[in-house]
């Protein structure tokens, strides 16, 4: 029996599913927050939220980790940690810092901060000719705008430092530039209270789909578990609005994706004690990379792999963290293929009617979560305004995708927003 420090969490699927994958690998945890409350609030009314049950529940500042490293030095001495994880992209460096404080299993803390960094991953891969947008960062008004006008027009603003798609948007024009400037400038502080980094990324406007490569590194190498496929709406903003595994791609374009996200994460050095979610857009040009996020995917993708491969990347990156080999082999699910579909609201407002009666029971389906009547609504500009989603399979082919989207058409005729 291992004993693993978790260091906050996401509240979405993975804050329950890595507790899963902890204890039933026979493992337990030590949980390290600064806001109990934070998830306290995130768990259905009358239950107890996974993360809460750990062995030890310890309240510490995650966000001064200069503070913290001596703190979880002397929790080390007396719990006596194996490995130390978080699901939490804003977390993801200190923990690299602690596991090399502790001398414990991870991967290089430059390695992790260059990954969470969008400005730095950039530069690093740009630095080592892994293929991506042209780009640029400024904090400055005249040097964003200027830097626009020497990429040009349409462009994608994005900051440096936030996650799940927050104040990404599509601009085509100076005027749309300096409302999104001022909408960035108007979120200083993250949902963590984390002050953010005040620079903004420019990047070229890239065509073609967008595709994730699933990865696991362990011991110097990376294997790759499969690619997804990936709907985007809510333009400008770009809202994930559905999933599938694996992608319906030709060999030649699956190749091309794999290969350019292990360029990626070899220039970045995350070869190591890693389970990675690597974006690749498959453009008229050749495959250019999106963002290498150094943690399992979201938006439950890593469900939609364990449906149709049995691999489990919860456990996986358990394993990694504890220094253990994966088990990575597949089995047969019976599902050729697996698909998640958002329910994303276009107006803001209450929820009255969203009737999802006898979804559960059709065929093929695998997952129903909706929001119940009564919640307040909000336009959707990222992925944190869902009101549900829908995760169907196919047994014969790639036939999972357009299984959920005739679900989800079905839940829209019902969904009423006052």
């Amino acid at each position: 029996m291992a004993h693993l420090l978790v260091v906050e969490s996401w509240v979405g699927s993975m804050s329950r599913l890595l507790p899963r994958a902890i204890r039933e690998n026979g493992h337990t945890f030590t949980f390290l927050t600064r806001d109990l409350h934070h998830y306290l609030r995130s768990a259905p009314e009358g239950t107890a939220h996974p993360l809460l049950g750990a062995r030890n529940v310890i309240t510490a500042d995650t966000n001064d980790i200069e503070a913290l490293l001596p703190e979880v030095e002397r929790l080390h001495e007396v719990l006596g940690f194996d490995g130390v994880v978080t699901s939490c992209d804003y977390y993801l460096p200190a923990v690299a810092r602690i596991a090399g404080r502790l001398g414990l299993p991870g991967p290089g803390p430059e390695a992790v901060e260059n990954a969470c960094r969008k400005d730095a991953t950039r530069r690093v891969l740009d630095d080592a000719g892994v293929p991506g947008p042209r780009f640029a960062v400024r904090e400055e008004w005249a040097d964003l705008a200027r830097a626009a006008r020497e990429i040009g027009y349409p462009l994608v603003v994005k900051p440096v430092d936030l996650c799940a798609g927050m104040y990404v948007r599509r601009v085509d024009d100076e005027a749309q530039l300096a409302a999104a400037y001022r909408a960035l400038a108007d979120f200083p502080v993250n949902a963590r209270g984390q002050r953010r980094t005040p620079v903004v990324l420019l990047e070229e406007l890239l065509d073609g789909p967008e595709v994730s490569v699933e990865t696991v590194s362990y011991a110097g190498a990376v294997q790759v578990v499969g690619v997804t496929d990936k709907s985007v709406g809510g333009a400008p903003a770009f809202v994930e609005t559905g999933h599938m595994f694996p992608a319906a791609l030709a060999p030649a374009d699956a190749e091309a994706a794999e290969q350019t996200a292990l360029a990626a994460l070899k220039a970045l050095g995350l070869t190591d004690g890693v389970v990675a979610h690597t974006e690749i857009k498959l453009t008229s040009a050749g495959p250019r990379v999106v963002e290498v996020n150094p943690r399992p995917a979201g938006n439950r993708i890593t469900e939609l792999i364990r449906h149709v491969t049995g691999v489990d990347l919860a456990a996986a990156f358990v394993d990694v963290a504890l220094g253990r080999a994966p088990d990575l082999r597949h089995t047969d699910t019976g599902l050729r293929s697996a698909a998640i579909g958002f329910l994303v609201p276009e107006t803001s407002g209450t929820l009255e009617a969203l009737d999802g009666s006898g979804l559960r029971d059709l065929p093929g389906v695998l997952e129903v979560q909706l929001a119940e009547p009564g919640r307040a609504v909000k336009a959707a500009g990222s992925n944190n305004e869902y009101l549900g989603h829908v995760m169907a399979g196919d047994a014969d082919g790639p036939g999972a995708r357009a299984r959920v989207e005739a679900l989800l058409d079905g839940l829209r005729s019902g969904l009423v927003i006052r």
